[in-house]
């Protein structure tokens, strides 16, 4: 059986948001999109704290996310998830309007799956969006629960 983890969604700019659920919906992936709106909120949905203290989400099955967020952007974001070892195996695709070189280069450098600049036309950026959907909500094999999630975290000792 499939493992039906959600998709979560780090994106400030609510037309952004709504097109990538959009395209992701037309991929009828069986997996929940979760949507948080800045860096903070991403990391209280993964680590399970704040509004989402006691959820049973067994992590993101990926993390789309963005790079210029508020509160925490996208690379402090991504440096938390590789330095924390009950987040460190989930899978991030830095989704982002940002071309500068230095972004790309840091983002691998912090651990990031794949870096996809979002593309301005529309059609194009439709079947961007329903190709990562395909392949990180059917094509891939994410790691087991238990390796995500399951180790303790490193902010708790």
């Amino acid at each position: 059986m499939r493992d039906l983890r959600p998709i979560l969604l780090v994106e400030d700019n609510p037309k952004d948001a709504e097109l990538t659920m959009a395209a992701l919906a037309r991929c009828q992936l069986l997996n929940d999109v979760t949507h948080v709106r800045d860096g903070v909120e991403a990391l209280e949905y993964l680590r399970c704290e704040g509004r989402y203290t006691g959820a049973m989400h067994g992590g993101p099955v990926v993390v789309l996310l963005d790079l210029k967020l508020p509160k925490l952007n996208g690379l402090e974001v991504l440096k938390e998830i590789r330095t924390d070892a009950a987040l460190s195996s989930t899978p991030v695709v830095m989704l982002t309007s940002s071309r500068e070189e230095q972004d790309l280069i840091r983002s691998y450098e912090l651990g990031v799956n794949a870096f996809v600049v979002k593309p301005v036309d529309f059609k194009e950026f439709l079947e961007a969006i329903q190709g990562l959907g395909m392949f990180w909500g059917i094509t891939n094999q994410p790691p087991p629960h238990g390796t995500l999630f399951g180790a303790k975290s490193r902010k708790d000792g």
